[in-house]
């Protein structure tokens, strides 16, 4: 599953609202025009005192001179400042650095002096790194802004009214934007890490979705295998025994038994495949019966003599663990009924005990495979499926002539 996916499917399901109110959601989808705009607002307010100063005569207020002095030096400091809360979102941290640097500069004017700008900068901080990144920030800014004015303070280049002025006031504007800030902050990381977590939660779903299937394709492909394998190989069996005998009234118990094994065959993959008409109901337990009986009088009518001995009681053993040792005794039958040349003998042996239950499946026969990796799709699923069991299976030769299929289960519960 890729990327752009996984976050399509996470959004489906999710179904997050929409953030409440036009303006809002205007504000967040255009964040370059928000930025324009605040910046625009802080310069205009910050702005006033120089507008005021400007058209006042140098008669009119104390010292109104003193401030034509700084006022051309003092505007260009305060106008860039304002421009870079363009960049706010990008580099919060250089923002709140010039802000700081413009309440430097408001020291200089005659008497006290400020605007709203370390109040977005503080803001900004609070909100696009951290209220810890924010509170830092303040500390050394107005640690700085202290320091320094002292210092110009006692060398008579600034006055005391614009120090202290200054202090109060950027320090107020420092403490509501970075309360504001650590809140909206706050809550937008918290629900950003929601959101991360839902979607990661969903794509798991997916995947584990995805498992399930694989595995129950797997396990469709397994019992599909063992009714259609060993239900045509016993009929083969019984046709061509059917073929040989040349009388009719001899044939009927082949032809009988080749319709029974017919029968049972449907029955059979009728209940397998019909998991796959309803996906979202299908169980994930077996849906076949115990076949052992029937798997050792198929094997009996096709002419073979087979023998069946059980020992032990089964007890409380689970029902997917008793489909597991019949599938196993109709796995190691079917290979001999295919596979055996010149067999004429196959014993069955099942043992109960208090660890679980073994299994074994030999004949008298010549193999045509060596080795359980030649032996095909069978033993691979088979081993698959003891496997899930928790137990192990052997298949190979046998002195001095034979095959041999043994298994052992344990008495456990397990997921097919």
């Amino acid at each position: 599953m890729t990327n752009r996916s996984r976050s399509s499917s996470a959004e489906g399901e999710l179904r997050l609202p929409r953030p409440p109110g036009l303006l809002r959601r205007y504000w967040a989808r255009h964040p370059r025009f928000a930025d324009i705009l605040i910046a625009a607002v802080c310069l205009i307010i910050s702005s006033v005192p120089f507008l005021a100063v400007s058209v006042l005569p140098d008669d009119i207020g104390p010292r109104s001179g003193d401030w034509r002095g700084v006022l051309p030096t003092l505007g260009v400091v305060v106008a860039l400042g304002c421009l870079a809360l363009l960049v706010r979102r990008r580099h919060p941290l250089l923002v709140l650095a010039t802000s700081y640097v413009v309440a430097l500069a408001y020291l200089f004017a005659p008497a006290p002096l400020s605007g709203p700008l370390l109040l977005v900068a503080t803001y900004t901080v609070a909100v696009y790194v951290s209220s810890r990144a924010a509170l830092i920030g303040v500390g050394i800014g107005m640690a700085v802004l202290a320091g320094t004015g002292v210092i110009l303070s006692s060398a008579g280049a600034i006055s005391t009214t614009p120090l202290w002025g200054a202090l109060v006031n950027e320090g107020v504007n420092a403490v509501i934007g970075g309360l504001i800030g650590a809140n909206v902050g706050s809550r937008a990381r918290y629900v950003a890490a929601l959101i991360d977590h839902s979607e990661r939660l969903v794509v798991e779903r997916d995947q584990q979705a995805q498992l399930a299937a694989s595995a129950e394709r797997e396990r469709i492909a397994r019992e599909i295998h063992d009714v259609v394998a060993h239900s045509l190989t016993v009929m083969v069996a019984l046709a061509e025994g059917v073929a040989a005998a040349g009388d009719a009234e001899r044939s009927r118990p082949g032809v009988e038994a080749i319709a029974a094994t017919g029968r049972e065959a449907l029955r059979d993959m009728r209940a397998t495949l019909g998991i796959l008409r309803d996906s979202d109901t299908a169980p994930l337990a077996p849906l076949a019966r115990d076949t052992t009986a029937d798997t050792v009088s198929s094997a009996r009518a096709a002419g073979f003599d087979t023998r069946l001995v059980v020992s032990g009681d089964p007890g409380d053993l689970d029902s997917r663990t008793r489909l597991a040792v019949s599938r196993i005794v109709q796995e190691g039958v079917t290979n001999v009924l295919r596979h055996a040349s010149a067999a004429t003998r196959i014993d069955v042996a099942i043992s109960y005990d208090a660890s679980g239950v073994a299994v074994s499946v030999t004949d008298d026969g010549l193999p045509a495979a060596t080795d359980e990796e030649s032996a095909g799709f069978g033993l691979r699923g088979l081993r698959e499926r003891v496997g899930l069991a928790g137990g192990t299976v052997t298949a190979g030769p046998r002195q001095p002539h034979g095959w041999s299929v043994a298994a052992h289960l344990p008495r456990q519960e397990y997921s097919a």
